[in-house]
């Protein structure tokens, strides 16, 4: 029956509610209405997705965010849902590090440059402007999520952190907090093609000082951040 109504009704009403948001956040973003396109539409995004495909959700540590301050968040990346997830449950204003690529995604893709959500490539050029571009708009409780993975896990484990995004959280200065998200693998895997109605979960760790990181060396500290997020890993 869930399967059914999975089809029938919430993937359809998902991609209806998507276009409408990807719409109004680029309108809101040209708009300069930034407390709509960066926090309250993409909150409302991810709350009704996860609503229509009735899935629970429940996130620890969110009081350990302060919303004036500025932060880089660092999450494992189980599957499709993670990005609803971020986006309705985190209670924080933030920016993507996305994939040059992405641009092209229809509709969201649009939204996702109109909002100036910051595209990094694989380029040292890159880089360097993913991180000028950051320190502009990453200011006033305006923060900053990072997939450091990479991709989506293939069995429910973490994949060893790529060294970019520390790279520029590093030259950014800014509070690192991990994030370990549970559950969406078993929701949606990249392997595959139905959501499946399991709790959600949403860690929130202690957040990391600058001064405490950018005097480790990188290898040490990544590998600090990717043992406290598989911690409560499930």
């Amino acid at each position: 029956m869930y399967k059914l109504y999975s089809f029938l009704i919430a993937t359809p009403l998902f991609l209806i509610v998507t276009i409408i948001v990807g719409v109004l956040v680029s309108i809101t973003a040209l708009l300069g209405i930034q407390s709509l396109a960066h926090r309250y539409l993409p909150m409302w995004w991810g709350r009704i997705c996860c609503w229509l495909y009735l899935l629970p959700v429940h996130v620890d540590g969110r009081e350990q965010l302060d919303a004036k301050q500025s932060y880089i968040f660092v999450a494992n990346h189980q599957g499709y849902l993670d990005i609803l997830l971020m986006y309705g449950y985190l209670g924080h204003s933030f920016k993507w590090m996305m994939k040059e690529y992405l641009k092209k995604m229809p509709v969201i893709g649009q939204a996702c440059m109109i909002s100036h959500q910051i595209f990094v490539g694989d380029s040292l050029a890159s880089i360097q402007q993913a991180v000028k571009n950051a320190r502009k708009t990453l200011q006033g409780g305006m923060s900053m999520s990072i997939f450091p993975e990479g991709t989506r896990t293939y069995d429910g484990k973490m994949i060893p952190f790529k060294r970019g995004a520390f790279m520029l959280a590093n030259e950014i200065g800014l509070p690192i907090v991990p994030i370990t998200i549970n559950g969406s693998f078993r929701a949606f895997s990249r392997k595959a093609r139905s959501v499946t109605r399991t709790p959600l979960t949403l860690t929130i760790h202690q957040p990391i000082n600058p001064d405490y990181y950018q005097h480790r060396p990188s290898k040490v500290f990544m590998q600090e951040v990717y043992d406290i997020i598989d911690s409560k890993l499930q």
